[in-house]
């Protein structure tokens, strides 16, 4: 009987330290407001025909994308651990359902890591640019119209008859400011090793395979990718570069198209796509400045020539001006080119002001408002397909946002 009770009490004492070294944890953000947005395009001759559109509603996604996540992390002794990380956006204009597809996978991975050296992961994951461009953005990186680095929509669009943001106004393809056409956030099929930081120096590096020399009768499909990133923190400087290229082949079908890897993960056909990224941020005590530059280049496999280029640079400052008040700042400018060495390169500009008000360290109330125009021969031809089309000689967009965002 003694033996009975001792055995029980031992394995009772190994379950609470096996439980004791592993954990699990339910994450998430909830954003939500009062959203406006407004485009205008000028087409015809000189410019001469006006199209107005504006949108406005309570809507999800104001300042950051809503979502859940599960992340677990199991202590595997000697210094190494097995961790994990699953992540889903959600339709907060949907009746708060899950985002099903590669729009929604926001993140999915599974790694292990060594103290002292880094970890490596494999699944769904942030680029090397992207992780540079969330810590060196001024806004944040938020949802709103004025980021030419970060460049999103901004707005509403209808979805299966509900206002959804970010897919409506200001989604205009020849702006250069759609969703994502900076550079690639996520990708999937991804292998990503990080080192641990060392007197003030980290780094990472990417590899992409995804059906890589996959043959059948017809064609031959090659999406693969690599990417590389470096980090240097002295004192109050921060400076980050990154590098990324992809390649997407399908040789015997589909002509050339750009697309571009953002949230859908969706890239081109035929196209290889480098991305780099630079910036630096300096804390001031009173005031952080920022300064960033990206440039992407995506040019047809079989025809050097025939390229989709944009590049942008972008300043900005942040600022507390109370212990719970912070405002940020920030302008850019950038050209686009999207017909090649035969066309005039576009120019587009963008501004944008913001400020937090935090209640507690997981919810804030916000307001951003922003603005983006765009001007340019490179306009006559569709972003992201290289075919003409009838595109306005000038575009302009502009929203706002106000709201609350609460982390768990």
């Amino acid at each position: 009987m003694k033996k009975t009770l001792f055995a029980v009490a031992a394995a009772t004492a190994l379950t609470g330290a096996a439980q004791a070294q592993s954990s699990v944890t339910v994450y998430g953000l909830l954003d939500y407001g009062y959203q406006y947005a407004q485009q205008r395009n000028a087409t015809g001759t000189a410019g001469t025909t006006i199209a107005n559109q504006n949108t406005s509603g309570i809507s999800g996604n104001g300042e950051s994308t809503s979502r859940i996540g599960f992340k677990g992390n199991e202590d595997l002794g000697g210094g190494a651990s097995a961790f994990f990380t699953v992540e889903a956006a959600l339709n907060m204009d949907q009746g708060g359902i899950l985002n099903s597809g590669a729009t929604g996978n926001r993140q999915m991975f599974v790694g292990l890591g060594k103290k002292g050296l880094g970890n490596a992961s494999l699944g769904i994951q942030y680029t090397p640019v992207h992780e540079a461009v969330a810590v060196t953005d001024a806004g944040g990186a938020n949802n709103q119209n004025g980021n030419v680095i970060y460049d999103r929509t901004g707005g509403f669009g209808a979805a299966s008859g509900q206002v959804v943001a970010g897919s409506g106004v200001g989604l205009n393809s020849v702006s250069g400011m759609s969703t994502n056409t900076s550079y690639t956030v996520r990708s999937t099929n991804a292998l990503v090793l990080k080192s641990e930081n060392i007197s003030g120096f980290s780094g990472k590096a990417m590899l992409v395979s995804g059906g890589k020399n996959s043959n059948t009768t017809t064609q031959t499909v090659d999406n693969s990718g690599w990417g590389l990133g470096a980090d240097y923190t002295w004192n109050k400087l921060y400076v980050t570069a990154a590098y990324q290229s992809f390649t997407n082949q399908t040789l015997g079908g589909g002509a050339f198209t750009v697309g571009y890897n953002g949230a859908g993960i969706t890239p081109g056909v035929n196209s290889k796509d480098n991305q780099q990224y630079y910036a630096a941020t300096y804390d001031f005590g009173i005031v952080k400045a920022f300064a960033q530059y990206v440039n992407r280049k995506v040019t047809n496999f079989g025809d050097n020539t025939n390229y989709v280029s944009r590049s942008a640079q972008q300043i900005g400052v942040r600022a507390p001006i109370t212990p719970a008040v912070q405002v940020w700042a920030s302008a850019g400018t950038g050209s686009i080119n999207a017909g090649g060495t035969a066309v005039t390169p576009s120019k587009f500009n963008g501004w944008q002001l913001g400020s937090d008000y935090m209640l507690s360290k997981r919810t804030n109330l916000y307001a951003i408002y922003g603005q983006t125009a765009t001007s340019g021969n490179a306009m006559a031809t569709t972003y992201g397909t290289n075919a003409a089309t009838t595109a306005p000689n000038s575009y302009n967009a502009n929203s706002y946002a106000v709201g609350v965002r609460h982390t768990f």
